[in-house]
């Protein structure tokens, strides 16, 4: 709420985005004994879509306002130059965003990610009939597999070494295709995976960001919600 409450930030999203929310994880609302209702538990993820429900970039739990605006304006701007260099051609304009995923974690985080420029067989052609589906008959997304990383830049390595020593919150060691471990920390690792799979459909992609990366657990239950005075507002019965 922070970020989205900021003045500046809902100017550009109202400019640029069209907005919509769904819960997908598990969270429950607490009604405090002295106060309004607190939501406990469950994270939150935001995805930048293209106007058919392709996933252009994510941003993994909640940041603040100048760190969201930032990303938001990464979007709009790579989006309007892919468009110019790609044109008509929509795998063009594909591989152009998943190259930019990939330079943008070597420039912040100084791992070289190799972009996925082809996209393999879709996993949708492969169900078999035990494929789980949710109520509404949608198969729960998969946790998809990041663009293979092939070690650092040694020019940034610093960067990897100040990330190690100050171990932030969410940072998580990943594996090169040599064994080895460098700390990466959630928005890093959403340009990892974007770098393969940038322009995958919303319904695919967003269990690998809520699952694979902020390891919430997706549900199609509804919101639990506990009342410690679950009797007020209750007439109790009259007798005569």
């Amino acid at each position: 709420m922070g970020a989205l409450a900021n003045p500046e930030v809902g100017k550009y999203v109202e400019k640029y985005f069209v907005s919509a929310y769904q819960r997908v994880g598990t969270f429950v609302i607490v009604q405090t004994p002295n106060g309004p209702k607190q939501k406990q538990g469950g994270n939150v993820a935001t995805y930048f879509c293209a106007a058919d429900g392709r996933v252009l970039h994510a941003i993994a739990g909640p940041v603040d306002a100048g760190t969201f605006l930032r990303e938001a304006k990464w979007v709009v701007d790579n989006a309007y130059a892919a468009l110019k260099a790609a044109g008509d051609d929509g795998n063009k304009f594909k591989a152009i965003f998943r190259k930019a995923h990939a330079e943008k974690v070597r420039a912040e985080h100084g791992l070289v990610v190799e972009p996925v420029v082809f996209d393999p067989v879709d996993p949708k052609d492969n169900e078999g009939p035990l494929t789980y589906r949710d109520p509404s008959g949608r198969p729960l997304a998969p946790v998809l597999p990041p663009a293979p990383i092939d070690g650092p830049d040694v020019k940034l390595r610093f960067l990897q070494e100040n990330m190690a020593k100050s171990a932030p919150a969410g940072a998580m060691a990943v594996l090169d295709r040599r064994g080895g471990r460098w700390v990466l920390g959630n928005q890093g690792r959403v340009h990892v995976l974007l770098a393969g799979h940038c322009m995958a459909p919303i319904e695919r992609l967003y269990g690998a960001v809520f699952e694979g990366i902020l390891g919430e657990r997706i549900t199609t239950q509804p919101v639990q919600v506990r009342d410690p005075f679950n009797w007020h507002g209750r007439r109790g019965a009259v007798t005569k």
